[in-house]
């Protein structure tokens, strides 16, 4: 996981009071920031983490976010893999995909895994293969049991939703 760069902020209260022989005391008081703690070193391989959480999803799910992670991280290189939204009710946090911005998310259901591009509607889909939330600005794909993965529609996504993100932060 990233976090941010921890800066700490400084307040400084003056307070003047004055004696019979006008002489001037000032108090300084310091008060800091909390920011979340640097990134350790000793953090496991998010991969690693990703695979062991899959596969202790098992069945059909478990092997449908295997592969989707797979096709993912090979559709382009610079493609950054984290782990956000963590919190009690979703310990294992929402695996997501950013490259020069977020890509996707990959989620996981009862009945079906979800993919969803942030950005899916501003990227062609000339396979067809977007089938949810498919008004607004997002996009996803909802996989159920033994739905067949297209690889090379899904990898040309990424690839699309990756050069939107660039072709942004370029200008």
């Amino acid at each position: 996981m990233r976090y941010l760069d921890s800066m700490a902020t400084k307040k400084t209260a003056t307070k003047k009071t004055t004696t019979k022989k006008t002489t001037t005391k000032t108090t300084t008081k310091t008060a800091t920031k909390k920011t979340a703690p640097p990134p350790t070193s000793s953090e496991p391989d998010l991969a690693a983490q990703f695979e062991q959480r899959f596969a202790a999803i098992g069945g059909w799910r478990g092997a449908m976010l295997s592969r989707l992670r797979g096709l993912i991280m090979s559709a382009a290189a610079g493609i950054v893999e984290e782990r956000k939204w963590v919190k009690p009710s979703n310990p294992h946090g929402v695996p997501t995909y950013s490259h020069s911005g977020l890509l996707m998310t990959l989620e996981v259901y009862q009945a079906y895994v979800k993919m969803t591009f942030a950005q899916g509607s501003k990227i062609n889909d000339p396979a067809g293969i977007f089938n949810a939330s498919l008004l607004g600005l997002r996009r996803a794909i909802d996989l159920r049991q033994g739905a067949v993965v297209e690889a090379v529609a899904l990898q040309d996504l990424v690839r699309a939703a990756v050069a939107l993100n660039v072709a942004k932060q370029q200008g």
